[in-house]
């Protein structure tokens, strides 16, 4: 039987060098580069309720776990405005506003090297930030993507973790039973997926947080997840 190892990706295998777990106070910095860069003489309440209104479908300020596209949310969010502008132009505009930086993690590409020479194979099951199209997201790591076997995201199932779907996908892809997976993640969304669909789960420490379940399995290297983690955690 395959073993199969699944990762989180923020916080886990890689960030966005200085951003927070919620987005939330860059949003208007977005909007502001979207009114800036089109030209839309939008009003400082204009932008303000566009604010507001993406809150709404933050996932950290008001959990769900069905993933909405983000062509929908954006809608939602412009509606109010009456300058003549697609929402795919507000998009990439808004994230190209954020100055992200993604950075994968030293360890992380040396490691899944070494599982896959070890024979694993190895996913990732990743929410991606709200309202953000998948395309975007992949495109700022494309060495990392290219290193898993297989890449899961929350557009891609249709469900947000700690919903169990993108953790039955994997499963299904790779032909293994769920509980044959091993989760391997930073949040306790990511244990709670991993308890959902009754697969062993690891808390990839990285140095900055208690352990949230005192029986759960903690490491906080890659190193340390290869040679100590998987033979107590993979079935």
């Amino acid at each position: 039987m395959k073993k199969v190892i699944v990762f989180d990706l923020g916080g886990t295998l890689m960030e966005y060098e200085g951003m927070p777990l919620s987005w939330i106070p860059y949003y208007e910095t977005g909007f502001s580069q979207v009114n800036h860069r089109l030209n839309l003489d939008l009003s400082g309440e204009e932008i303000q309720k566009s604010v507001e209104i993406l809150k709404e479908y933050n996932p950290r300020f008001h959990p769900r776990e069905v993933e909405i596209p983000p062509e929908e949310i954006f809608i939602h969010a412009i509606k109010h405005w009456h300058q003549a502008v697609t929402v795919k132009q507000v998009i990439e505009v808004f994230f190209q506003g954020l100055s992200l930086v993604p950075r994968i993690y030293e360890d992380t590409l040396t490691g899944l090297k070494q599982l896959r020479k070890m024979g694993y194979k190895t996913a990732c099951f990743t929410n991606l930030p709200s309202g953000m199209p998948d395309e975007i997201f992949q495109k700022g790591i494309p060495e990392l993507i290219d290193s898993l076997d297989l890449y899961m995201s929350s557009a891609l199932c249709g469900y947000r973790k700690p919903n169990r779907a993108g953790l039955d996908k994997i499963a299904e892809k790779f032909q293994v039973p769920t509980n044959k997976l091993l989760f391997v993640g930073d949040e306790s969304i990511d244990a709670e997926a991993a308890y959902n669909a009754g697969c062993p789960f690891v808390f990839m420490n990285r140095g900055k947080k208690p352990i949230q379940r005192q029986e759960t399995a903690s490491v906080e290297t890659m190193e340390e997840l290869i040679s100590q983690g998987l033979g107590r955690e993979i079935p």
